[in-house]
């Protein structure tokens, strides 16, 4: 079979491109292609779903990953395509799999579905079409919220993880084997941080600007004169960390963003000394994630 790649027939397309139990046909003149098994497993396992997860798959052909979400992890969800008769057999399947409670499938339009319940979000879509709803998906999903993808990425919204395995019975692909990929939808970071921390006995305060590209973050750190670039800025979710080394001294911040605060741990490094701190910081300033496009060489000079 061949994937059509036109802009235009992308929408139709991705109701189709999720995973099934039966062997791959075409239903009218539009492709359906399976997930094996295995992969359905492994996604479902790289994103951790557990009981107190709500799945949604956009494309969910038979509904084998929703079933297997409800029937082996107790989790629930729903799954939307747009043939009937592959939404039908979904319905038919989780009854059958005793999971019917659980396990609804829908005959609608991936692009018009209301995914804001999910905590993970599972889809086997064509690459242009994760790139027209990656825009919606981080508007939409909660900071934190699992994507787990076959075969496809997300543009330049690089993966958290991914991973390629064996996929035997796959339809499509060369050499039978998928690959996966895997994100958490972040927080926003963006913006101007201050804090106080002790340092010798006295409170010295310390000014933090954070630039954000998606789950990424780059930026300056500045405390008594003295500033650093950050170093392996990163979120996930909600989930901060970050580090900088000013006059050989290390800094390690990690914690959780509740709106505009962050609350969470300092680890102060000086020589073989390690001191830990508890760490509050207060955003005065918000960048938008998206656009915000700050100098760190002007913000360096800007946090003395």
């Amino acid at each position: 079979m061949s994937f059509r790649t036109a802009i235009g027939t992308a929408a139709l397309l991705s109701g189709w491109l999720g995973s099934g139990a039966l062997p791959a046909q075409d239903f009218g003149d539009t492709p359906y292609v399976q997930t094996p098994q295995n992969i359905v497993d492994a996604m479902l396992e790289i994103a951790k779903v557990g009981p107190g997860d709500y799945v949604v798959d956009l494309g969910s052909g038979d509904g084998r990953m929703v079933i297997t979400a409800a029937k082996q992890r107790g989790a629930r969800g729903f799954g939307v395509d747009l043939d009937r008769r592959l939404v039908a057999l979904a319905n038919r399947n989780a009854a059958k799999a005793g999971v019917a409670d659980r396990a609804v499938f829908y005959q609608r339009d991936l692009h018009v579905t209301d995914v804001s319940a999910a905590s993970v979000m599972s889809i086997y879509l064509l690459p242009e079409v994760n790139l027209m709803i990656r825009t919606r998906l981080l508007a939409t999903l909660k900071p934190g919220t699992r994507i787990v993808s076959h075969d496809y990425g997300m543009g330049t919204w690089a993966a958290d993880y991914q991973t390629e395995l064996a996929a035997p019975g796959k339809t499509v692909g060369i050499g039978q084997r998928s690959k996966i990929f895997y994100w958490v939808v972040p927080g926003r970071a963006a913006g101007r941080w201050v804090w106080k921390l002790d340092e010798d006995g006295k409170p010295v305060e310390f000014g933090l600007a954070l630039q954000q590209n998606f789950q990424m973050l780059e930026g300056a750190l500045a405390a008594a004169g003295r500033s650093a670039r950050v170093e392996n800025g990163r979120l996930t979710g909600e989930q901060i960390s970050l580090s900088a080394v000013m006059d050989g001294v290390r800094y390690e911040f990690s914690g959780r963003i509740v709106n505009h605060a962050i609350e969470g741990t300092a680890r102060v490094m000086r020589g073989t000394q390690t001191r830990e701190l508890a760490w509050s910081a207060t955003r005065t300033e918000i960048w938008d994630p998206r656009h915000a496009a700050i100098n760190t060489e002007q913000a360096l000079k800007e946090l003395h």
